[in-house]
């Protein structure tokens, strides 16, 4: 059960826009020394705050913490006792219900099952201009559950859902230009076809690439057959939904703007962990393999395969 304290800490990190994953033990099985109800944090540096379990089961949690905050998706992770009778038995793998199996190498350790929940900033739409259009796009966005931000004052970023320029010709050139260079998925203009037209023409006479103009929507959205604000807003941020739900590649979300850390594989019980200050690592020529605990650590070394260096 989560305590005070850690309800605190999680409204300081999604206040400052820290991503995060909540890791909340939801079936302990003896010996293990946690309980169903245990929760701890997994920050995108890989950083536990709180216990989920031991130095075996903390690796799994860390490393498939960390994929969470890549795809966005929650997942529930079953940590079983390593069976070394079965050929499989260091293979991570994916049930059929979507949970995701791997196995624990050390020898005191329970089955445990834990659900990683990532908590991730909001993703970030600018809306530039006090129009009726742009206030409603800015009251909608928010409904949507985007951080609606003034893209007047903001650098547009590849992570940012869509650029919506509704300032009806105030600043307009300078915004586009900057939101189509910067690898904003969707930039929209408020403007009928022949104004949009010549907005177009003029970023062309300045040197903005046809690539880049093409990325321009104009009339901005959906023709949904919109007349009033609140149904032009609708349409764009339909259009918006529409190019993030495009298949193929993701833009970047705000938790990976940072590089996270690296995945290894343990070569001796082939458990994944995440290469973090604390894995234990020997490192010889400038590489490093890691592993998920000391005892695999002494049993690479012990087989004389490499003239390790320990970190």
């Amino acid at each position: 059960m989560i305590t005070a304290a850690m309800s605190r800490r999680a409204e300081q990190l999604a206040a400052e826009g820290v991503p995060f994953v909540t890791a909340t033990v939801v079936r302990a099985q003896r010996p293990t020394s946690v309980q169903a109800g245990d929760v701890a944090f997994v920050l995108a540096d890989g950083v536990i705050e709180g216990f989920v379990g031991g130095v075996c089961t903390e690796h799994s949690i860390r490393a498939y913490s960390l994929r969470a905050m890549e795809t966005g998706e929650a997942v529930l992770l079953r940590i079983l006792p390593f069976a070394e009778e079965r050929a499989d038995a260091a293979a991570d793998h994916t049930g059929p219900d979507g949970a995701v199996t791997v196995q624990n190498p050390c020898l005191s350790g329970g089955a445990v099952e834990v659900f990683l929940e990532p908590v991730l900033p909001a993703p970030r739409l600018l809306v530039c201009g006090d129009t009726p259009i742009a206030v409603a796009v800015r009251r909608l966005g928010a409904e949507l559950g985007y951080a609606v931000a003034d893209g007047d004052a903001l650098d547009p970023r590849p992570d940012d859902v869509g650029l919506v320029v509704a300032a009806h010709g105030r600043d307009e050139l300078r915004t586009l230009r900057r939101g189509v260079e910067s690898g904003v998925p969707y930039v929209g203009l408020v403007a009928s076809p022949r104004r949009g037209t010549g907005v177009l023409a003029e970023l062309r006479a300045d040197g903005v690439t046809e690539e880049h103009v093409a990325r321009i929507d104009v009339p901005a959205g959906l023709d949904i057959g919109a007349r009033t604000p609140p149904e032009v807003a609708l349409s764009i941020l339909a259009k918006i939904v529409a190019v993030r739900r495009e298949p193929g590649p993701a833009p970047a979300p705000a938790a990976a703007r940072e590089p996270a850390p690296r995945l290894a594989v343990d070569p001796i019980c082939g458990m994944t962990v995440a290469a973090v200050e604390g894995t234990p690592s020997v490192t010889r020529g400038g590489e490093t393999v890691y592993f998920c605990c000391e005892g695999c650590k002494a049993k690479y070394e012990s087989r004389g395969e490499h003239a390790a260096v320990s970190d």
